[in-house]
């Protein structure tokens, strides 16, 4: 029996956001990379969740997508709607050699 994780499933993939990932700040504010397209399931509900930093906050929605999207904490994100916010935190699902979906959980200021 094989025991991988499953990829994260095709069904799931209804929306594109596009992401810009953080390089850091500059003298004239936080500096961006070039933006890449990522398509996955995006859930707009408020939740307070745990930022990178431990402290609570309150996110806005969460996008779900191929756990190795390479998505990181304070990338800057388009979604479909136009609407630009930040990554707040991410939360790798790997099943671990179980046979799940795995998935990359990105909350969303």
């Amino acid at each position: 029996m094989d025991v991988t994780g499953y990829p994260f499933p095709a069904f799931l993939k209804r929306h594109t956001v596009t992401i810009e990932p953080y390089l850091g700040e500059s003298a004239y504010g936080p500096r961006y990379g070039p933006p890449t397209d990522h398509v996955g399931l995006l859930e707009r509900r408020i939740r307070v969740v745990r930022g990178q930093n431990g402290e609570e906050t309150t996110a806005s929605a969460t996008f779900r997508t191929v756990l190795d999207a390479g998505i990181t904490a304070e990338a800057r994100v388009t979604l479909p709607d136009g609407r630009t916010t930040t990554v707040i935190a991410v939360v790798p699902h790997d099943g671990g050699g179980l046979p799940v979906p795995e998935s990359l959980e990105v909350q969303l200021e």
